[in-house]
C-alpha cells in the first residue's frame, strides 16, 4: 500500500499540490470579494429604486387626488358654468382623459390606476430585480468563501506534510488529506452558483 501511495511523499507532487492549492485559494478569495462588491452594488441600486418607487407612489396618490378634485369640480359646473368646467377639464391628467375616452360612464377603471402607477411600479420592479441580483451574488460569495476555506485547509495540511521526513507515513497522510481537500474544493467550486448573468 505504501508503494501505491508512495507518490504522495514525492517533493515534486507536494510542491505542485501546494502551488495549486495556493492558486485556487487566491482565485476563490478574489472572486468572493468581487461577488461581495457586486452584492453591495445591487443592494444599493435596489434601495435607490425602492426609494424612488415610494416617492413616485406618493406623488401619484397626490395626482389621483387632484384628478378626483378636478373631475368633481368639472362635473358640478359642466351644465351651469361651462367656462369653469372647461378650466377643470383642461387640468385633467392624460390618464384621466384617456379613461374618459374609453368609457365616460366608468371613469375610474382599473386601467386608469394601472396607467397612473406605471412609473412607481417600474421602480418597484427594478428594485426587485436588483435585490434578486444582490441575493445571487451574496450566495455566490458565500460558496466561494467555503471553497477558500477548504483550499486553505488543504494548503495547511500539505504544507505540514512537506515539513515531515520523506520516508515517514505521516507525510503521506498529510499529503493525502491535502489532495482530498483539493479535490473537494474543486468540486465545491464547480458546483457553486455560476457567475450571475446581469
Amino acid at each position: 500500500m505504501k508503494k501505491f501511495f508512495g507518490f504522495l511523499s514525492n517533493d515534486v507532487f507536494l510542491g505542485t499540490l501546494i502551488a495549486l492549492l495556493s492558486v485556487f485559494t487566491a482565485v476563490a478569495s478574489y472572486q468572493g470579494a468581487m461577488a461581495d462588491s457586486e452584492q453591495n452594488k445591487y443592494e444599493i441600486l435596489g434601495m435607490q429604486s425602492l426609494n424612488d418607487g415610494n416617492a413616485e407612489y406618493l406623488r401619484t396618490n397626490q395626482d389621483i387626488t387632484q384628478d378626483y378634485n378636478y373631475f368633481d369640480n368639472w362635473y358640478l359646473n359642466v351644465d351651469e358654468r361651462p367656462e369653469i368646467a372647461d378650466y377643470y377639464q383642461g387640468n385633467f391628467s392624460e390618464q384621466l382623459q384617456a379613461a374618459i375616452e374609453r368609457d365616460p360612464n366608468t371613469v375610474w377603471d382599473d386601467q386608469y390606476y394601472t396607467d397612473m402607477y406605471a412609473d412607481s411600479d417600474a421602480f418597484f420592479e427594478d428594485s426587485d430585480v436588483n435585490f434578486d441580483l444582490g441575493s445571487q451574488f451574496d450566495e455566490r460569495g458565500d460558496q466561494l468563501q467555503l471553497v477558500m476555506l477548504i483550499m486553505a485547509l488543504g494548503l495547511a495540511l500539505s504544507a505540514w506534510g512537506s515539513l515531515l521526513p520523506a520516508e515517514g507515513t505521516m507525510r503521506m497522510m498529510f499529503s493525502l488529506f491535502g489532495l482530498i481537500t483539493f479535490i473537494v474544493g474543486i468540486i465545491t467550486y464547480l458546483t457553486a452558483v455560476p457567475n450571475v448573468v446581469v
